[in-house]
Formats: structure tokens, sequence, C-alpha cells
């Protein structure tokens, strides 16, 4: 396993992510109802998602089925978000996606210059909230099967915003886990195939940030 393998893998797994996300938003552009894409997509990758974290060694197989499955998630739930903000904020997509580069490298270089460290204390916090926000975000969709909403999860209260907020950072700093385990797996000499489990689980935490920034700048769209 090698930093430079895994960032190529990364760049092959996004290139995939965005030809499937091209094809999602194409679709809706031309009127096709892209809900089955939506959520084919977001339960496919979540169940190949779990596969590979269980299965590590099937990560050379299942990342591209997963890149594939999440593109198809993102292009259409983008073209819905775009759609809805179409008159309030046009450019709400390419601010998403900027915002979202923007993070990432910050935090790369905030990672490479070990202004903040991966310790194991860091690690703990950080695991333990992103745990957190997945049992939550579970309960809120077991939830809406009973027609109960939790509002601030989806509306622009001040509170609303600060949750996003909160998300959207949590997000962030998981890049950090990310480049810290791809940097460490390189210096044990790790067998190859983890070079594509790491850009997956980069790949994982890419998406989530960019619709948890999504969501926030919708919020923030809705307040107007």
């Amino acid at each position: 396993m090698t930093v430079r393998g895994t960032l190529n893998k990364f760049g092959f797994l996004f290139l995939m992510v965005m030809a499937t996300a091209f094809f999602s938003w194409y679709s809706f552009g031309k009127g096709v109802d892209v809900t089955s894409y939506m959520w084919g997509g977001a339960i496919g990758g979540l169940v190949v998602a779990l596969v590979i974290v269980f299965k590590k060694t099937w990560a050379p197989f299942l990342a591209p089925a997963y890149a594939l499955l999440e593109g198809l998630f993102v292009g259409a739930i983008s073209a819905y978000y775009n759609h809805a903000f179409e008159a309030t904020a046009p450019y709400i997509i390419t601010q998403a996606v900027g915002l979202t580069f923007g993070v990432a490298i910050a935090m790369f270089i905030l990672y490479n210059m070990r202004i903040i460290r991966a310790t194991e204390t860091f690690k703990s916090v950080i695991i333990t909230a992103t745990a957190g926000i997945a049992i939550f975000y579970l309960i809120s969709i077991v939830l809406r099967f009973f027609s109960i909403d939790i509002p601030f999860i989806h509306q622009g209260s001040t509170f609303g915003i600060i949750f996003s907020l909160f998300v959207v950072g949590i997000a962030a700093l998981n890049l950090i886990l990310d480049f810290d385990m791809i940097e460490r797996g390189s210096d044990a000499g790790a067998p190859k195939f983890m070079e594509w489990y790491g850009a997956f689980g980069l790949l994982v935490t890419i998406v989530w940030l960019y619709l948890e920034i999504l969501r926030l700048l919708a919020k923030l769209n809705s307040r107007k």
C-alpha cells in the first residue's frame, strides 16, 4: 500500500461517481423520475459499503460498485435540490461542490502540517460523534415511517443550522482519520488491497461532507 496508489484509486472512484451522477442529473433534466436512482443508489451503496467494511479484501471489486451506486444517488438528490432552489439559489450545487473541495483541501493542509493530529483521544471523540450522528439519523428515518419528523434536521431554524454546522464539522474532521489511516497503512506496508479500502473510505467521507454542506446551504437559503 502506498499513498500515491491510494490517491490514484480514489481519483478513479471519483470519476465513476461523477459519471453516474451526471447520468442521474441528465435524466432528471430530461423529465425522468429519478427517485428510483436516488433510493436504489442510496440503499445499494449502503449495502455494498457495509460488506466492504467487514470484508476489506473485497474492496478492489466492490469499491467501484459503491462508487457507481453512490453517483446515482448524489446526482439524483443534487438535481432535486437544484430544482427546488432554482429561483432563490441557482448556484447551490456549485457552491456545495466548491465548499466541499475547499474544506477537503483545508483539512489535508492542516493534517499535512500536523496542526491537527490524529491522536487516540481525537480518534475516539470523532468516531463516537460520528456514531452518534449515524444513530440519530437512523432514528429519524424510522420515525418518518410513523409520520413523525424531527424539525431541525430539515428546517432552517437557528437550531437546525447549528446542528448542520456541527455535522459538517464532524464530517470534515473524519477526513483527518482517513488521511491518517492511509498514511499509517502505507508506512506499515499494508497489503495492496488496502489502497482500495483507503480510497473507498475517503470517498465515503467526501460524499457525506458534500451532502451535509448541501443540506446546510439549503437551510440557509430557505431563511431568505
